[in-house]
């Protein structure tokens, strides 16, 4: 039995134990409110650059991916042309996917014109559903919600694109929209967003 003072012991979800990176960007950023339009589109185009990949291989090309679209300020990526298409495609810091970087610049673009309706973190914040999922287990975290799946559309009809349900609800998870930390984690309720 520990003593009442002792120190709650730290309980991560499983992916987070693999590797370092993951466990840092686990304590210290996964989960927690991400409430501006450039941080939103920085997440979001992680994610997409994610799709059929691991997290861990966006994580360590992160500050590359970073130094590749100029900090993730969408407006600078929105003004790109072919030739930065072609200039991404040689960068070896990040991951050199024609489809994907062509995908980013015209998601900056779709950005830009959100601004006039509240921007894309509003956009994407106004998905937030009722309540969190309450996971016990892994097996008990989702892949998709009716949310998700609406924010997908939602973006889609706007122009956006590698912005699947999936990848969405990932999203959600990254930037606290959801809370899918297990209920036994130390950083369960972490984001202030839900309670534990």
């Amino acid at each position: 039995m520990q003593p009442a003072d002792a120190t709650p012991p730290i309980i991560r979800t499983p992916w987070a134990e693999t590797h370092e990176l993951l466990r840092d960007y686990y304590d210290t950023e996964w989960g927690r409110p991400v409430t501006t339009d450039q941080g939103i589109f920085e997440r979001l185009s992680l994610e997409a650059f994610q799709s059929g990949l691991s997290w861990l291989t966006i994580l360590k090309r992160r500050e590359g991916f970073r130094a590749a679209f100029d900090d993730f300020d969408y407006h600078r990526v929105a003004t790109y042309t072919d030739l930065d298409v072609e200039r991404l495609l040689e960068d070896t810091r990040i991951i050199r996917n024609r489809a994907k970087i062509q995908a980013t610049i015209g998601n900056a673009r779709a950005a830009v014109a959100l601004e006039d309706e509240g921007g894309l973190a509003e956009l994407v914040w106004s998905f937030k559903p009722e309540q969190t999922p309450m996971p016990h287990t892994m097996a008990d975290v989702p892949s998709q919600s009716p949310e998700s799946v609406a924010l997908s559309k939602e973006l889609r009809r706007r122009g956006f694109r590698f912005v699947g349900p999936v990848t969405m609800f990932a999203l959600m998870e990254a930037v606290g929209i959801v809370d899918t930390h297990i209920m036994t984690s130390h950083l369960r309720g972490v984001s202030g967003v839900w309670e534990r």
